[in-house]
């Protein structure tokens, strides 16, 4: 049977200022008519771009120096341009880690869905536009008429993930890449996306490249799986067996990284000092219009507090408003309901002075979109310690301080953004704030892009900061098995309401909100 997909001995550098920086070395793999291979590694082993080699998507300084990678019968690397067109989205789909940058925000979504049909599968705008109904209720979307006269900005994230993951099977190509296609989204939105992927592979019998740092989605929805490191594949195997028994060291690195419930990394109890609370807080983005009902907000008075050293970890579904909180505590968004930080009031984000701002700090999830381009790491640290005037004495001794503070070495000062991995850009982020000496820290989804050994390695660098300092973190993610390994209590929100506030061990008990349950359900079993 000839392999729907066959890489023989690729090999690609990218030229750099220095010289050359090999990316992807003898690389070989083939994948067969129905089959999923998943593809998992460190970030920066090569996946990704991989994937944009197979696509022929690569940028202008990528040198192919061996190998040949073939789509059934056709040699890819040989065709030109316009036949390439030809094959993208007809022959080879692709669905991209984040919905949002694959949406255009200027056109509606039914223009978007129905051009993809129209060019790749060369029917009529009225039958493109009938399919692509048909397509987004087949994948569960309610009212496709309503969603398709909207613009991506007016779905959620799961939504915008369903109509890719549809339009990619609408064309009816022969292999689809998913590039970490659930990493954004939360756990019962992401076991949703696992199910219809399911559904659609086992109606249509297309073949799939899976890429994901989450090993056990990879290992659900995977035949086979390889794993690669630094360019290379080290391993390949049935994916039943290959995170139970691995055989390659970096293998069994990934598989000892992955968080563990059982495996509490805090023993500590904070005390009783409340540092902050949120006393009936609501966020709305959007204002009320003449004749018609005021939109709901964001969050609807919801109340918690956070003792001195204390890990409160919030989750939820996305769009339940964690996020609009931490822009709510940190003055990123206007809010009515109160705070009181350490016993003083808090009634707006006018009322944030510096000596708050200070000690009330966030890292965000996408350090590439907090960290600007234009400046240094040395430049970026200097801010807020002129700011706060935390280290205006030796500024530079102070910034080297930080660095070696996070574990990157003091030279990174000279360094930009771009020069660094997406692990040294957190790390980068976390000193940042706590350049400013805070009592609590935000950290908003800080490890969601992040592969497993890196994850692990960022929560124990928060860890060891929180036992110098002191601080408390306010932890926002999605991940549940973490969020059991590290905070004293877990507080649960659906859709703007704080459904249930629960003691870390009390999340299995029978009492919890029905949600809880469901979260933690969802939540999938850690492989190894």
């Amino acid at each position: 049977m000839t392999a729907v997909l066959s890489l023989r001995d690729y090999t690609l550098d990218y030229l750099t200022g220095s010289r050359p920086l090999r990316v992807l070395q003898d690389i070989s793999l083939d994948i067969a008519p129905g089959e999923v291979l998943g593809l998992v590694g460190e970030s920066g082993s090569g996946k990704s771009t991989l994937a944009w080699a197979i696509m022929r998507h690569l940028p202008k300084n990528a040198r192919e120096l061996s190998g040949t990678i073939r789509l059934g019968g056709t040699d890819l690397r040989s065709l030109p341009p316009r036949e390439l067109t030809r094959i993208r989205g007809r022959r080879i789909g692709m669905v991209f880690q984040d919905p949002s940058t694959a949406l255009n925000p200027t056109l509606t979504v039914g223009r978007q869905v129905t051009e993809t049909l129209v060019n790749n599968r060369g029917l009529t705008r009225r039958a493109a536009w009938d399919l692509a109904l048909e397509l987004l209720g087949h994948v569960e979307l309610r009212d496709p008429e309503a969603l398709m006269r909207r613009y991506p900005h007016q779905i959620s994230g799961g939504e915008k993930q369903r109509i890719l993951i549809a339009t990619a099977f609408g064309c009816r190509p022969e292999l689809i890449v998913f590039d970490e296609p659930t990493t954004a989204l939360d756990v019962i939105t992401g076991a949703r996306i696992l199910d219809l992927f399911a559904r659609l592979r086992a109606e249509t019998g297309v073949a799939a490249l899976y890429i994901s740092h989450d090993l056990a989605l990879v290992s659900r929805v995977a035949d086979r799986v390889a794993v690669m490191k630094k360019g290379r594949l080290v391993e390949e195997a049935p994916a039943a067996s290959i995170f139970a028994r691995p055989a390659h060291e970096e293998t069994r690195k990934l598989v000892a990284a992955v968080p563990r419930p059982e495996n509490r990394l805090v023993h500590d109890r904070p005390g009783d000092r409340v540092l902050l609370a949120a006393e009936a807080v609501s966020v709305r983005y959007a204002r009320p219009r003449l004749f018609r009902p005021p939109p709901p907000p964001a969050t609807h008075a919801v109340g918690f507090d956070i003792k001195a050293g204390e890990i409160l970890g919030i989750v939820g579904e996305s769009g339940s408003g964690k996020s609009s909180i931490a822009r709510a505590l940190t003055g990123l968004a206007d809010f009515s309901g109160g705070i009181r930080f350490d016993g003083r009031p808090i009634g707006s984000a006018r009322d944030m002075d510096g000596a708050y701002r200070r000690a009330v700090q966030i890292v965000f999830q996408h350090p590439d979109g907090s960290l600007n381009p234009r400046q240094t790491v040395g430049e970026i640290l200097s801010r807020p310690l002129k700011l706060f005037g935390t280290g205006q004495a030796n500024l530079s001794a102070e910034i080297g301080r930080l660095l070696e503070q996070v574990r990157l070495p003091a030279a990174y000062a000279t360094r930009w953004p771009h020069q660094l991995s997406g692990g040294e850009k957190q790390r980068v982020a976390i000193a940042r704030a706590f350049a400013a000496k805070p009592s609590l820290v935000i950290c908003d989804e800080i490890t969601a892009p992040l592969d497993v050994s890196v994850q692990a390695s960022i929560i124990e660098l928060l860890l060891s900061l929180r036992a110098e300092t002191g601080a408390a973190y306010l932890f926002i993610t999605h991940d549940i098995n973490l969020i059991r390994q590290i905070a004293h209590r877990i507080a649960v929100m659906r859709r703007g309401e704080l459904v249930d506030l629960l003691p870390i061990d009390a999340v299995d008990a029978d009492h919890v909100h029905p949600y809880t349950r469901d979260l933690m359900a969802a939540s999938p079993t850690p492989v190894g």
